[in-house]
């Protein structure tokens, strides 16, 4: 058994694990990696990479196989960045299996012992299939098969309606698939509901069946034949079935118990600085059972790397951390929505808003659907939701805001390009302070005045 002495060891090699190897190497650390299955993670090959290339495709009129091939190309692009070669060319130690603690501080992965200074875990997290009865004799994909369809489904049923359900909908409904999301609760839920009955309607006027509270009692049938029966009555048919209903935590094979690490079945129990109950392991990632965004691991690594490798306090936030949804019209969101605003500062709260109808880009461009609505107290905001189109790219500038703690006054007085779709932040900004410009006799008697005196 061959034995190694590390200073960080990182187990998986996904978005999270990749940054805490590159980073800490990079810095002078002596960096082992373990991945068992593919390097990239659930990211590159089953997740934002794909998911985005086939609604590019969908978006672009390519047929079924044309779609598929891009997905792969795209894939097979941007897979060296995160390859076994890049990581060694670094200085990486890459062993290619899987890892489990023999002790606190030990961990065996194959044939290699592991010590490690400190250990960092960023396993993520696989789709969560729910005990339906009748879905153990029915075929069904998730999100790590439906990129491997051969053929085109007829009539696609998702169970499922937050961002991977609502994304493969229209990805497959653009493809000539007819589609039905079968949602429980509410499609999008976690979103801020103005926002989120916008890319409902839209998508119900592109041939998109969504189907909420139709909570899923029974699954019947045969590959190309597949029944869900609802239990309020409602029966659903079609030929393909994709379960979309959340993830669980990549955990059980790491043996925690061992190492003294609290867990439970949302995955592990970690501090403000990322630190499991065993002081020496950090947790990131969808692991830990909070964002599962690939960004949030990437941030999550970053904090990790100021504590590990030089003994820094550090601690992880997530109010500047931006999502998004990108069906079409996009849904992006950062900080608290409307609802959660109203509910922590009640009359201290201020909504500006901006619809996109007011923007001469949108109109010249035809994407006129959807608006801008930042929630603001005392002059600062605390979370901004966008609805329309490429409000994944215009959320970013919320997300410098709201990380950088500035004031509704550092958008106002930026100078946007004209036309430009981004000026609907400007505007948005520009309706938070027009009742204080246009409404206030203040100003007015003061402008009166100056004006008399002027020559």
């Amino acid at each position: 058994m061959e034995t190694v002495k590390t200073d960080i060891l990182v187990i998986g090699a996904g978005s999270g694990g990749l940054s805490v190897a590159a980073g800490a190497v990079q810095m002078g650390a002596d960096v082992t990696l373990l991945e068992g299955h593919k390097m990239g993670g659930d990211c590159l090959n089953y997740g934002c990479v794909p998911s985005k290339a086939l609604l590019h495709a969908g978006h672009a009129d390519m047929d079924w196989q044309q779609a598929h091939d891009h997905v792969r190309s795209t894939i097979a692009t941007i897979e060296p960045h995160d390859s076994v070669e890049r990581f060694e060319g670094l200085g990486v130690r890459v062993i290619s299996e899987f890892g489990a603690f023999i002790s606190p501080t030990e961990v065996q992965a194959g044939s290699t012992k592991i010590t490690a200074r400190r250990i960092v875990i960023a396993t993520g997290s696989s789709p969560f299939v729910p005990p339906i009865p009748g879905l153990d004799t029915v075929p069904f994909e998730t999100n790590e098969t439906i990129f491997d369809l051969v053929e085109k489904p007829d009539h696609l049923l998702i169970i499922g309606g937050g961002p991977i359900g609502m994304e493969m909908a229209q990805a497959h409904r653009r493809l000539g698939c007819d589609v039905t999301v079968i949602e429980g609760m509410t499609a999008l839920g976690r979103d801020d509901t103005e926002a989120a009955e916008i890319v409902k309607a839209a998508m119900r006027d592109q041939g998109i069946a969504i189907e909420e509270n139709a909570m899923a009692a029974e699954i019947r049938g045969q590959a190309g034949a597949i029944e869900i029966a609802a239990k309020d009555g409602r029966v659903f048919k079609g030929s393909h079935l994709l379960m979309a209903v959340g993830r669980q935590p990549n955990i059980d094979r790491l043996n925690l118990n061992v190492a003294g690490i609290d867990h439970d079945r949302s995955g592990i129990k970690v501090d403000a600085s990322l630190k499991t109950s065993n002081r020496k392991v950090y947790a990131i990632g969808d692991v830990n059972g909070g964002m599962q965004f690939t960004h949030a691991a990437g941030y999550q690594a970053g904090v990790i790397i100021r504590s590990a490798l030089f003994g820094l306090p550090a601690k992880a936030r997530a109010d500047h951390i931006p999502w998004a949804t990108y069906t079409d019209p996009e849904l992006a969101q950062i900080g608290l929505t409307e609802a959660q605003a109203r509910k922590q500062y009640g009359d201290k709260l201020e909504v500006a808003r901006f619809d996109y109808a007011g923007n001469d880009r949108a109109i010249a461009t035809g994407h006129i659907t959807g608006f801008v609505k930042v929630m603001v107290v005392k002059g600062r905001p605390v979370g901004a939701t966008i609805v329309g189109h490429q409000a994944g790219e215009h959320i970013n500038l919320w997300a410098l805001v709201i990380v950088n703690k500035l004031k509704m006054s550092a958008v106002a007085g930026m100078v946007s390009p004209y036309p430009s779709l981004g000026e609907v932040n400007k505007r948005a900004a520009g309706a938070y302070f027009s009742p204080r410009l246009f409404d206030s006799k203040g100003v007015k008697r003061v402008v009166g005045l100056v004006q008399r005196w002027l020559p």
